[in-house]
């Protein structure tokens, strides 16, 4: 039995997670199964909600605590064994306008989240980045790209018995907060006939909240210490979703900090990857 440390467990991601962990599947490795999940995050709100939702489920732990303070980081992961890291400031246009606050977050956080689990004697830790993190262009991609060097340069400078470190790099979550899917929503359901579009041409990675937990718990399961992994993913056209959606667009212009297409590594450009047609976003649409 195992106990987790979720630091941002109350957003998209950490909820799907912390789910997983409490209702694992039955080919999930069985000494991964939990004996107790710490909630880390700065929502009192948040944690309230999710609270609620898991109906109180004894094998959770809710620590109200900010990645910026290492101390409340250090005493929250006393006693456990792995962590999963993905708070994070996400939102790309944001850290346009507000590049220390992604530092502060991002960059020191992740300096907290490293020198805490190595104090408390963690024994792995698993660091969720993003796609922008190869070759950045915005604020956000750069706090990422230095995060996950710091991750992965932490496996080198560990005593024997200190956490292994390994980092999950994957794109934009499929309806997660925030994300393209529920925004479009939204407006349509106000009356709008026109969604926002940056670029229609542009192409973005798909994949599945499942696919997310998936990722991180195979890495937990198998992780030597020192990894960057890369899913293999489809990708789909911002014009294609929008049709799928039976919106009309208002095309934006591309704004420096963002890119036509992205990359998870050398050999995975959105632009490559296996092409999603429009009826394959109907369809995940309608899954969602």
């Amino acid at each position: 039995m195992t106990s987790y440390l979720v630091t941002g467990a109350t957003g998209s991601f950490g909820r799907a997670f912390v789910k997983r962990l409490l209702y694992p599947k039955m080919t999930d490795p069985v000494d991964l199964y939990a004996q107790r999940i710490c909630i880390f995050s700065r929502g009192e709100h948040t944690q309230a909600q999710m609270r609620s939702d898991f109906r109180d489920d004894p094998f959770l732990r809710f620590f109200i605590g900010d990645v910026r303070d290492k101390d409340r980081l250090r005493r929250a992961m006393t006693g456990v064994d792995v962590v999963v890291h993905a708070a994070a400031l996400k939102r790309i246009e944001v850290g346009a306008y507000n590049p220390i606050e992604m530092v502060r977050t991002n960059i020191d956080g992740a300096i907290n989240v490293i020198e805490a689990a190595q104090d408390a004697g963690v024994g792995r830790v698993v660091a969720l980045s993003t796609d922008k993190a190869y070759a950045p262009v915005s604020p956000y991609g750069a706090s990422k790209a230095l995060a996950e060097a710091l991750f992965l340069a932490a496996q080198n400078t560990i005593s024997a018995d200190g956490p292994k470190f390994a980092v999950c790099r994957y794109g934009n979550v499929w309806c997660s907060n925030g994300s393209v899917v529920p925004k479009w929503r939204q407006l349509l359901a106000s009356g709008a006939e026109t969604v926002p579009v940056t670029d229609p041409e542009c192409t973005r990675f798909f994949m599945t909240l499942d696919q997310a937990v998936d990722l991180v718990i195979d890495t937990i399961h198998t992780m030597q210490g020192g990894e960057l992994r890369v899913p293999d993913l489809p990708a789909y056209r911002l014009g294609d979703l929008a049709e799928a959606m039976g919106a009309k667009i208002d095309v934006l212009g591309l704004p420096a900090w963002e890119k036509r297409h992205e990359n998870m590594d050398d050999d995975h450009c959105s632009v490559d990857a296996p092409r999603m047609t429009v009826e394959d976003l109907r369809k995940a649409l309608e899954a969602a």
